[in-house]
């Protein structure tokens, strides 16, 4: 059943490229221009990436991987959707960017002969983990491709923040915390975008902190840090709003000190 859902995911994120890439969202003539995508929260907890090798997990149409190229890092970027990975490598033309861009499923990989390189780096951020039904594989997929000393960086909207009614101000949990299965929404429209969309409904997936954990840690990795945070990258709730520093946080600052919105994990590999 997962693989039906992912398949419905699939070509709701196919058709959602063309509309991202025509969004004030995504901003594609600013990246165009020399914009880099990647936040300065992630460059300071990452480090400098100039001379590694960085493989970025779902990458969309891989604005923040080819970012990761701008700053010296030799880049490859993974996505299913078939879309998004043209998108991507017709930007990487355009722009004379140094970077590698494979179709294929998470749970396609391990997979050498699509990616046969091992990295220093494995990336992955800002709205991927509810994606994935299963978070051991996606460990596995980690591990396999980074490098004994490598690092694993995440940064991820908090799995608390996702239990809770996005429609309402009252921070009112309605989605569970601790289950496997499938959630389903119907949605006319993108995050980034009010274009009505054709494949209107999307699967997702609830993973607690421990699960994160535990899918890395069985792995063989050990965790660096984790840090969370009273802001996020989008504005998931209707009271909220976005700062100069480009994140979201809550117009009430009584509400600020709630709940955490987001987490970022560095973890590397023994």
């Amino acid at each position: 059943m997962n693989e039906e859902y992912m398949h419905i995911n699939q070509q709701r994120w196919d058709e959602m490229v063309g509309v991202h890439a025509k969004s004030a969202f995504y901003d594609v003539a600013g990246f165009k221009a020399g914009r880099i995508t990647v936040a300065p929260l992630e460059r300071e907890e990452l480090g400098n990436v100039a001379g590694k090798s960085l493989l970025h997990l779902q990458c969309h149409f891989g604005m923040d991987t080819m970012s990761w190229a701008r700053l010296g890092a030799k880049v490859t970027g993974v996505d299913y959707s078939e879309k998004a990975i043209e998108l991507a490598q017709s930007l990487a033309q355009e722009l004379s960017i140094d970077a590698h861009f494979v179709r294929s499923n998470i749970y396609d990989l391990p997979d050498d002969t699509l990616i046969p390189d091992k990295f220093d780096i494995v990336y992955t951020a800002l709205g991927v983990l509810g994606w994935l039904p299963d978070l051991k594989h996606w460990g596995k997929v980690i591990a396999h491709y980074l490098k004994p000393g490598g690092t694993f960086y995440i940064l991820e909207g908090h799995p608390f923040m996702m239990t809770l009614d996005e429609n309402t101000s009252d921070l009112k949990v309605v989605f569970p915390y601790f289950s496997s299965e499938a959630l389903r929404f119907d949605n006319e429209h993108s995050y980034a975008d009010s274009t009505v969309l054709a494949n209107k409904t999307e699967y997702g997936w609830n993973h607690s902190l421990s699960d994160i954990f535990t899918a890395l840690l069985s792995e063989g990795l050990s965790i660096d840090f984790l840090h969370e945070f009273p802001f996020c990258g989008w504005q998931y709730f209707s009271d909220m709003e976005t700062g100069e520093d480009g994140w979201s946080r809550f117009k009430d600052e009584r509400k600020r000190k709630l709940v955490p919105l987001m987490f970022s994990l560095k973890a590397t590999k023994k």
